[in-house]
């Protein structure tokens, strides 16, 4: 007797979970298989073949994976619908100084320097103004940026150059790319920057004229006006056409925000400024109203004086009971 042979059939994975995944991706058009495929933790190839039913590996691990990818955007979804939205960009007092000093800058062909405290405006206002000007760009420092090569690399990025081949080169490359463009290279965080990265780019201003912005903290002017590298520094201080000193967001700019979120009670107001006044200035006002808001909204009411205290209350104490 013949023995029969057993067909057993291979699981290929679940296809109404295939079909979630892929009316999800239809309509966020954000997700395309490489992003859906990091955040789930599994190859791009292997989705391919699993949303094509055709993967021969560990299906039952994938949809495993996929189901929680899929539960954990459902959440950011609905998150960020509860979430509100922040204002537009508000054109503070101070965010109008900042603003005058990158257009003069770049107008001039000059170099402007805004420093000061954190969270009074400096870099969203340069975003603003990269995104409402031609032939303007940002490029961020940070410790891991301080040296000429790695600053250099930075700008090339910024520039859509490709970075490489040594600090010379790049220079040149730089140069070639912003000389009579009228543009202007805005360099946050400019703290970070070694004396030697400052000096190339005050080189790369010297040889192209074009407008440099030097944005940061206190220690951006200060090691150019008298601090151990004034000395090494000082063709870049005698180059400088403007300095903005900012020291804390005014009460005028807190009042411009608190409007723009739409807090009507002005019983809310002193506890706003104080909140501004304090560390983070109006980036934490900002987080104190967002999330007061979200109070107010989960109740279908306009924010008042307890939601913004309870906001207040929940970010200082990071959420502890």
């Amino acid at each position: 007797m013949n023995d029969t042979a057993t067909v057993t059939a291979i699981y290929q994975g679940d296809a109404d979970l295939r079909d979630q995944v892929k009316g999800v991706m239809a309509r966020e058009k954000r997700l395309s298989q490489v992003i859906v495929a990091k955040e789930a933790g599994i190859s791009p190839a292997t989705l391919n073949q699993w949303l094509a039913g055709k993967y021969a590996g560990d299906n039952e691990g994938i949809d495993a994976k996929l189901r929680i990818w899929l539960d954990a955007d459902m959440a950011r979804r609905a998150a960020g619908g509860a979430m509100p939205e922040a204002p537009a960009f508000v054109v503070t007092p101070t965010a109008a100084r900042i603003l005058g000093a990158l257009g003069y800058a770049q107008m001039a062909g000059d170099i402007a320097v805004s420093h000061g405290n954190a969270g009074v405006g400096k870099t969203s206002s340069c975003v603003h103004y990269r995104d409402s000007s031609p032939n303007v760009w940002i490029v961020t420092m940070t410790p891991s940026t301080a040296g000429v090569v790695t600053a250099l690399e930075e700008i090339c990025d910024a520039l859509g150059l490709s970075p490489g081949g040594g600090a010379r080169k790049m220079s040149k490359a730089i140069c070639r790319r912003v000389r009579d463009t009228h543009g202007l290279l805005i360099v946050d965080e400019a703290q970070h920057l070694s004396v030697a990265a400052l000096d190339e780019i005050r080189a790369i201003h010297d040889a192209t004229t074009i407008g440099i912005a030097l944005v940061g903290n206190d220690g951006v002017f200060a090691r150019m006006a008298g601090g151990r590298n004034a000395q090494q520094l000082d063709r870049l201080y005698s180059r400088v056409g403007k300095r903005l000193r900012l020291q804390q967001s005014t009460e005028a700019d807190i009042v411009a925000l608190i409007k723009a979120w739409g807090i009507t009670d002005t019983k809310c107001h002193p506890t706003l400024i104080s909140i501004a006044r304090g560390a983070g200035a109006l980036r934490t006002l900002t987080k104190t109203l967002r999330l007061a808001s979200m109070y107010a909204a989960a109740e279908g009411r306009t924010v008042c004086c307890e939601d913004v205290r309870a906001a207040a209350s929940e970010l200082m104490s990071g959420g502890e009971k």
